[in-house]
């Protein structure tokens, strides 16, 4: 695990050298895009190479959210088109394969209707689960305007307080991933138990289906 955390701390550490600010937007971009890239390390590392490091005022950090939020939003909108124009059709064609019918689609597109907005805003501000929720989000359809509005909304807050944290840390930032860190398994967890349970439950229905 260390050895990876590494691996990106060299990545983002050489992209703010090169980029500054627009460093935070890309990398955030990459991790609301649907890949696994640690915001836990992006935005402490901003609070502290870009803003402690180099003297500047605390007033700062609300810049760095800002960023941080705008990079969730763009890279959330290019995960949430491609699940929204292909999610759909890969799964009425190829759905049976991982278990999932056309009717719990369109379950799962009423479910956003009425649920999205929380949704999306609080995955937002939940390790792991926010990296996929545009996923979701794009398949079930739910209303552009509205996912933009909340993910921006909940991804501020997550990076203000963690840029806030690498801010007032320092040098020291990693401590604050160290208390971060125990959390990120239990969710991991918790969602493997869920799509466990979701496998075993489709499977004896098919099952049962077949019998009758």
């Amino acid at each position: 695990m260390a050895g990876i955390e590494n691996w990106f701390l060299d990545i983002i550490t050489n992209v703010y050298d090169a980029m500054g600010w627009p460093g935070v937007v890309f990398l955030m971009g990459i991790e609301s895009a649907a890949i696994p890239f640690p915001s836990e390390l992006i935005m402490p590392l901003a609070g502290w190479l870009l803003i402690e490091a180099k003297g500047d005022s605390a007033w700062m950090l609300w810049m760095a959210a800002f960023y941080g939020a705008l990079g969730n939003l763009l890279g959330s909108w290019v995960a949430y088109w491609i699940s929204y124009k292909g999610g759909r059709p890969l799964l009425k064609k190829y759905g049976k394969y991982v278990l999932v019918t056309q009717h719990e689609v369109d379950q799962a597109e009423d479910w956003f209707k009425k649920y999205g907005e929380l949704a999306v805003f609080a995955s937002r501000m939940l390790p792991v689960v926010r990296t996929f929720i545009s996923v979701p989000a794009g398949i079930a359809r739910m209303n552009f305007w509205k996912f933009s509005f909340y993910t921006f909304v909940g991804s501020y807050p997550w990076s203000l307080g963690l840029a806030y944290g690498g801010f007032k840390l320092g040098e020291n930032w990693e401590d604050m991933r160290q208390v971060m860190r125990p959390f990120d398994f239990p969710i991991a967890g918790i969602i493997i138990v869920v799509v466990a349970w979701f496998i075993y439950h489709r499977i004896k229905t098919i099952r049962a289906e077949e019998r009758q």
